[in-house]
């Protein structure tokens, strides 16, 4: 975490950040899907999902920590799993989302040393608003002019590996990469493929699952709470 801030220079000002599972949880977002279809349904087990209960990407486990049974959770996945998919890629969704623990300290750190901030996601150009209000929320830096900007996929249908490349070679043409954070293995090892001389750091939050090392030179970290 020092060692990315100190990396910060006058010719490579830029720090790079994922969004969701790296600065940004979307648990509360999640439970609250699970709760408007338990209450559309009349399942009060549903419609008191906590943020707790959501533990993975398949609403299932959820449905079974809110009580129900594994033929139940079985029976309702795919109606739910099509009402989670109608919601949460929408600013309404998106601007629960809460900071990972530190993330709004270590922004600020960035700003304060003179850093540039790039947000970089794989969220589209619809998820724009609801992601600001979610930055306002946290008291992240808000994305104004050239020292914080928000990078948005044009379309929802747009590959997140593809749009992360473009990315990758947008971010060739800037003064310089110092840092880059991402939770996803994929995106992490091709910062550090892209960019050897920057410092690079895997958030060991959640993933994809996809069968990806991260590369041993890539540290991983589970929040940005940097010790005294």
């Amino acid at each position: 975490m020092r060692e990315a801030l100190a990396a910060l220079r006058p010719e490579r000002p830029a720090a790079a950040f994922d969004l969701d599972s790296t600065l940004l949880m979307n648990k509360v977002r999640q439970a609250r899907i699970v709760r408007e279809y338990g209450a559309q349904q009349g399942d009060a087990r549903l419609a008191a999902c906590p943020p707790e209960a959501i533990v993975s990407w398949d609403l299932r486990d959820s449905a079974r920590l809110c009580g129900l049974s594994d033929a139940e959770a079985e029976a309702i996945h795919p109606e739910l799993k099509e009402f989670w998919r109608e919601r949460f890629f929408t600013s309404a969704y998106c601007q629960d989302d809460t900071p990972v623990a530190g993330a709004r300290q270590f922004l600020e750190a960035v700003i304060e040393r003179g850093g540039e901030i790039l947000y970089i996601t794989g969220r589209h150009e619809e998820m724009g608003a609801g992601t600001v209000e979610s930055f306002r929320r946290a008291g992240f830096p808000l994305p104004r002019g050239e020292r914080v900007q928000l990078w948005l996929k044009p379309r929802a249908a747009d590959d997140d590996d593809r749009w992360k490349e473009l990315c990758h070679q947008r971010l060739l043409a800037l003064r310089g990469l110092s840092c880059a954070f991402d939770n996803e293995p994929t995106h992490v090892n091709a910062y550090k493929k892209s960019f050897p001389s920057a410092v690079v750091v895997h958030l060991d939050t959640d993933h994809s699952r996809r069968p990806v090392d991260v590369l041993p030179e890539v540290p991983s970290i589970h929040d940005f709470v940097m010790e005294p």
